[in-house]
């Protein structure tokens, strides 16, 4: 069983940026597509986007594509989430995701780690 924990959060003012980093232990990532997902306060968790297991391919939702780049490195074990030009509406719980794919309408994983907060003040 594949575990994941988060780390790289905090407070950070708005237009401010963070890396969530994202360490695997118990198997390796390579062979899943990795994502990110986020949860506000008094909201549903939210899809951000993934990173495809063979590597070639990236998808984010909008407006976040381009703004919160997911990256990997396999060698390390390791799924990183850029946050830069954060809002205060962007504060969540964000959660690291292995084995992420489209379920109908909604997006899907079959291992999560605990989540890490993000905190932006204006």
């Amino acid at each position: 069983q594949v575990q994941l924990v988060e780390s790289g959060g905090g407070l950070v003012q708005a237009g401010g940026s963070l890396r969530l980093s994202c360490a695997a232990s118990g198997g390796t990532l390579k062979h899943y597509t990795m994502g990110w997902f986020r949860q506000a306060p008094g909201k549903e968790r939210a899809f951000v986007g993934y990173f495809s297991w063979s590597g070639d391919r990236t998808y984010y939702t909008v407006p976040e594509k381009g703004r919160l780049p997911i990256s990997r490195d396999n060698a390390k074990n390791k799924v990183y989430l850029q946050m830069s030009s954060l809002k205060p509406k962007e504060q969540a719980d964000y959660y690291c995701a292995g084995g992420v794919r489209a379920r109908g309408t909604r997006w899907v994983a079959s291992f999560w780690g605990r989540g890490s907060q993000v905190a932006v003040c204006s």
